[in-house]
């Protein structure tokens, strides 16, 4: 994985700090007056458009912009259906800034929104735009980044498969008062040189709470990363501001309890909480489905990198030819300038099917970000298959449990619960099996039975360990050592024994 270097950043940065300086004073501007929703400009044909209607209306590839000029090209979506409030983009090249208008020339029409040929569509706008570039061979421009809807984008690296979203802000999510959705109101690419390697763009974003401008860069590759900078203006007093989200889905998996009837044996974008924290330490947290609603805090400090991960890469886990979840990629966040005191926060949500994204994950910091307010934001994030580089532990490959129960007899392990996880890679390949690998465990409530370490049968380590009999949730965290250092992340979970 080649990452930006901080100054090819900052002279990519330098290029531009007069248009973007532009920005941050609208969005300065925007946050000093009441909240204006944008004017309802849609032709009624494409408000009413269904799901089926919508998605036979096409960008035809002939006309991506800049094709023929730069390895990178635009193509541009359509408003209608879910996607109700048009975008403004613009194009910046040497001779300034140029509107790109919307024209119903550039889409193929067919099936179901034939039809929408027959009426006026001025007015229609953009829902959002896709970037190509010759990502997994030379002759084919493939697609590598989505903005649509909202302030969503999603990323994808060589041989990737669309999975999980990332978010420019989270305002109040899984809170009483309800979700803010901050939404990116108006674009500006720059135009791709001839022998372009990253794309660089500007946004605008606005909601009733916040108005913001933002910077991405953007570096197609086998990890595609996105340099994001951006400058937040308040309008109201924001109780939680989830800073760099990761939006995404899990239905079940390995230590799901409960799973529908289906062939597949997993369905997930992402399987795990990973996050490096300001003291070093690296925490697994698996995902889950659950029954009811839930909201997990990391308390921390400086903390160095959070992503939700797709740690399981092999095809015989999914058994899904169609979606591919096994080609999902991971996502990292890193910030580039201190983040202070604050937490890590996932919400968990009950879903029934895979159709629904049910996990995320943001960063929470402890000074909140009240009204007349302004807060700076400097960060990376990037996909990838593996682990961050800088993860040299042994990681978890495995959590599974199940009832401790010893067929044909009757003992007080009827009503325990049976954990195991499994540990490999990094550190513990330098370890052989006769090696005095301990097991450092600890619950917030109640204690933990029979926690021991055992060498796998071909490499690495399982810790396991069993829960009482109780009605109230569990929260365990636990690392393997050797001579007292830690030689895996720790794993942390919680078992709710009504789950």
């Amino acid at each position: 994985m080649v990452l930006l270097s901080s100054a090819v950043i900052s002279s990519a940065f330098a290029q531009d700090d007069q248009q973007f300086s532009d920005v941050i004073e609208r969005a300065q501007q925007l946050a000093e007056h009441a909240y204006q929703a944008p004017e309802e400009t849609l032709p009624k044909a494409l408000r009413e458009l269904d799901y089926d209607a919508y998605r036979q209306i096409r960008f035809d590839p002939e006309h991506a912009y800049w094709q023929d000029e730069s390895p990178f090209s635009l193509q541009l979506f359509h408003s209608g259906f879910l996607f109700q409030t048009p975008i403004a983009l613009n194009v910046i090249d040497q001779d300034g800034v140029t509107p790109l208008p919307f024209s119903a020339g550039d889409y193929r029409y067919d099936g179901a929104a034939e039809t929408l040929q027959e009426h006026d569509l001025s007015g229609s706008g953009h829902a959002g735009f896709r970037l190509h570039y010759p990502l997994n061979s030379d002759d084919y421009a493939d697609e590598f980044a989505v903005f649509l809807g909202a302030s969503y984008f999603r990323l994808v690296g060589r041989g990737q498969a669309y999975g999980l979203s990332s978010r420019g802000l989270a305002i109040d999510t899984a809170s009483a008062e309800g979700e803010e959705f901050p939404a990116f109101r108006e674009f500006w690419l720059y135009k791709p040189a001839a022998d372009a390697r990253q794309i660089e763009l500007l946004a605008l974003m606005d909601s009733p709470s916040i108005s913001a401008a933002y910077r991405f860069i953007i570096q197609p590759g086998d990890s595609t990363q996105v340099e994001v900078e951006a400058e937040l203006f308040a309008r109201h007093d924001i109780a939680k501001l989830g800073v760099a989200p990761l939006t995404s889905m899990f239905t079940f998996g390995e230590a799901s309890r409960e799973r529908p009837d289906d062939f597949r044996p997993q369905v997930h974008d992402s399987d795990g909480l990973l996050m490096h924290t300001g003291s070093g330490e690296w925490i697994w947290r698996p995902l889950s489905n659950p029954k009811h609603l839930r909201t997990s805090a990391f308390s921390d400090s400086q903390p160095q990198g959070f992503g939700l991960m797709q740690r399981e890469r092999d095809f015989s886990r999914y058994l899904d030819t169609e979606a591919q979840y096994h080609r999902r990629p991971s996502q990292w966040v890193e910030p580039l300038a201190q983040w202070g005191p604050g937490h890590v926060e996932l919400v968990e949500i009950p879903t029934p099917d895979e159709t629904h994204d049910n996990i995320v994950a943001y960063w929470v910091a402890d000074d909140t970000l009240d009204a007349g307010e302004s807060r700076r934001l400097h960060y990376r994030t990037y996909t990838l298959n593996a682990q961050p580089e800088a993860h040299t532990l042994g990681r978890v490959i495995r959590t599974r449990h199940g009832n401790a129960k010893v067929p044909g007899t009757d003992s007080p392990a009827d009503a325990q619960r049976q954990f195991i996880v499994d540990f490999q890679g990094g550190a513990l390949d330098a370890i052989s099996a006769d090696q005095a690998v301990e097991l450092a465990i600890s619950s917030q409530q109640g204690e933990v039975l029979l926690p021991q370490v055992t060498a796998l049968p071909h490499q690495g380590f399982r810790a396991s360990f069993r829960l009482p009999e109780s009605d109230q949730p569990s929260d365990v965290r636990l690392r393997l050592t050797l001579n007292g250092e830690p030689v895996s992340e720790t794993w942390n979970y919680v078992w709710y024994p009504d789950a």
